[in-house]
């Protein structure tokens, strides 16, 4: 077993208020470890606070804002040390390109990538702190399979996604020296309220506790790539693996024809 979270930790999860964020903030709930809470629903982090009110700290902020995270700033600075970071704060949003909008590829990028970096960077030193001391650093950043394929109105949620998952390898390469682990987590489908809103079929659909269960487990077991569930991003990896023109044909099939 990895060090990871064989003893109580301290853990930071933005994106707190709902979906795999909650579902993560239930299940570390009801063991030793200490929470620090962040997103944009405060109400939903109160609710969740009273899982385990000694235990649990919320701490309310918008990673979308540059401003947004300087009270979780202020409050990983008041503690020993920050054990485990997971980055979760999310949005997807599709377009259909007989309209497209710019706005969507940037509000995507706002805040799957740039949200993410702020949160790094706010991360990072209670993180060193806990590497300094001998203890498990982690930076877990949630991003999604769904960048494996080129799929179809996808543009602005895909970039962000491949973007994201760069940043986080990229970020591994120059934290190894520092002994501060970084996590990436590319999930299939999972029931959320931004999957909710999704007018496709979502083939292998996971509930949010269910990808909380193996999000937990593979860090854990020490891994550095979590993908779930495996029939899907197995597919996807094989798909993408495939010639060019291929992948382009294939993807181009699966494209829903604008209505003009």
């Amino acid at each position: 077993m990895n060090r990871r979270l064989a003893h109580p930790s301290n853990i930071w999860i933005t994106g707190a208020g709902s979906g795999i964020g909650e579902a993560l903030v239930r299940a570390f709930a009801s063991g030793n470890h200490r929470l620090l809470l962040t997103g944009r629903r405060e109400t939903r982090l109160w609710v969740l606070e009273e899982l385990a009110p000694t235990r649990i700290d919320v701490c309310p902020g918008d990673t979308t804002s540059p401003d947004g995270l300087q009270s979780v700033s202020q409050a990983l600075a008041d503690i020993p040390c920050l054990n485990m970071a997971i980055l979760n704060a999310g949005t997807c949003e599709y377009m259909d390109t007989d309209q497209f909008d710019s706005g969507v590829v940037e509000r995507n990028l706002q805040t799957n990538v740039v949200g993410t970096a702020r949160s790094i960077e706010v991360a990072l030193p209670a993180l060193r702190k806990a590497s300094l001391q001998g203890q498990p650093a982690t930076v877990v950043i949630i991003s999604s399979s769904a960048w494996w394929f080129p799929f179809g109105r996808a543009e602005g949620y895909g970039a962000s996604k491949a973007a994201l998952t760069y940043l986080a390898r990229s970020l591994r390469a120059d934290l190894t020296h520092e002994g501060i682990d970084v996590v990436v987590v590319s999930p299939g489908f999972v029931k959320t309220p931004l999957t909710d809103r999704n007018d496709f079929p979502m083939p292998f659909l996971l509930t949010a506790e269910e990808a909380a269960d193996r999000i937990i487990s593979g860090i854990a077991k020490g891994k550095t790539e979590i993908a779930f569930p495996r029939r899907f991003t197995c597919l996807l990896a094989l798909l993408g693996a495939l010639p060019q023109p291929l992948v382009d044909r294939m993807a181009a099939r699966m494209t829903r024809k604008p209505i003009r």
